[in-house]
């Protein structure tokens, strides 16, 4: 059996894929990139039915093509966010090879490269890039048992409100996932049980300019790691209905129950840490912080963006807040459906190297992994906050591109160059 020849495998044709497709290019380098199912899949499967961006399209959007057709800050639906990356495949001429299962990847024996063992054949290849990010298997936290009186999802299988069961819903993870799938629930008439974790919560707009502009500006989307402690803390931000400040007590009014983060289950009972008014609090804090921050850039700079002291308005406190469940029956209280908004977890089993720490996660710099000529691509905070954007990718993309040009300059050497004589002789 023939086996085809490639200098860069790039598995995963997602927006990592195809960004370091074009830089790739760029410099010249062969590759192709494989995707296990179709382009964009998870876009296209691994959303809900209503999601739209939660950025607006003037900034979230690859340098080289904007979103024909939007008005600059519209937030878009995610078929419309596929149809972009296609037209962006096609626009750079991706070698994109769909359908195709990557089964293993390992080091050739006694000499540089991969074996790459997949659905269709094998493929050996002088480097990889990894672009698969680390979004790629649904966590269900362990913590209510199969056979408990309630159906269980994960909210990449969540579709729409007509999916579920008749009965009450309790959303466990409180991003922007488990926030805009509750709001969307009790928009349709159910009732929803949020379980709120600690977040921060940015304001989608702040004296006529969008979250993501005061991110750029006050130079929060290159912070390069996140802050001790705040690893497990989500954000939770919309782009629904033309986009809105995600505000947990405003839910409550509407009718959405608070209760604090899910702890464990017993004798047909959810049961909650009574640490609801803490994260709310933690979140509000976040929240005026940045309007703080905004508010010294527009005096700093003597830039005329009107006031906007409604922001710092807080609503009153629900009765859930005040005095929060600590466990909800799921008989007595209704609950038919679980929507776990909990993450994801990384899987790279696939890549047989010695890369990886004990849970899986890839020891890198940059996405350059520890391991010689082995890449990724798509990672949280690659190398800034901007890291899982589609803009912040692609600049993550042209420096993994940029090392692989280098790496292979290096290769190409073959010893014969002319050598230059010492000042000193």
């Amino acid at each position: 059996m023939t086996v085809e020849q490639i200098d860069t495998l790039v598995v995963g044709a997602g927006q990592a894929g195809i960004a370091a497709s074009e830089h790739l290019r760029d410099h010249n380098v062969p590759h192709l990139v494989l995707e296990k199912h179709r382009l964009a899949e998870a876009w296209r499967t691994g959303r809900w039915d209503a999601l739209v961006t939660n950025g607006p399209v003037w900034h979230d959007r690859f340098p080289n093509l904007r979103f024909e057709g939007e008005a600059p800050d519209a937030f878009v639906p995610k078929d419309r966010v596929v149809a972009y990356l296609e037209q962006y495949a096609a626009q750079i001429d991706a070698p994109v090879r769909t359908g195709v299962d990557v089964l293993s990847a390992r080091r050739l024996e006694g000499r540089p490269g991969f074996r790459i063992d997949t659905s269709q054949g094998t493929i050996e290849a002088a480097r990889i890039i990894a672009a698969t990010g680390a979004f790629q298997k649904p966590v269900i936290p362990p913590l209510v048992p199969q056979d408990a009186p309630v159906d269980q999802i994960h909210s990449y299988h969540y579709r729409n409100p007509d999916q579920l069961a008749e009965g009450a819903v309790l959303v466990v993870g409180s991003g922007s996932s488990g926030a805009q799938i509750a709001e969307e629930l009790n928009r349709a008439g159910r009732r929803v049980y949020l379980s709120v974790g600690p977040h921060d919560r940015p304001p989608r707009r702040y004296r006529g300019r969008d979250n993501v502009w005061w991110l750029g500006v006050l130079g929060l989307w290159d912070m390069a790691a996140q802050a001790p402690g705040t690893e497990h803390v989500t954000i939770a931000v919309s782009g629904a209905r033309g986009g809105h400040t995600m505000d947990f007590r405003r839910l409550a009014h509407d009718g959405v129950t608070l209760v604090g983060r899910t702890e464990r289950y017993g004798q047909g009972a959810v049961h909650f840490a009574a640490d609801l008014q803490r994260n709310v609090a933690a979140g509000d804090a976040n929240y005026l912080a940045l309007l703080d921050a905004a508010d010294a850039y527009v005096a700093r700079m003597g830039l005329d963006l009107p006031a906007d002291p409604d922001a710092r308005v807080m609503l009153s406190d629900p009765a859930c807040l005040r005095a929060p469940a600590l466990s909800l029956d799921l008989v007595r209280d209704g609950i038919t459906t679980i929507i776990w908004a909990t993450g994801y977890s990384r899987d790279y089993s696939w890549l047989k190297i010695d890369g990886f720490d004990d849970h899986g996660a890839p020891h890198h710099q940059r996405g350059v992994s520890c391991e010689p000529d082995v890449y990724f691509l798509g990672l949280p905070w690659q190398s800034r906050r901007g890291s899982t954007f589609l803009w912040g990718v692609w600049h993550d993309a042209k420096f993994i591109a940029d090392q692989i040009a280098i790496r292979r300059a290096y290769a190409d050497y073959d010893g014969s160059a002319a050598i230059v004589q010492s000042a000193a002789e």
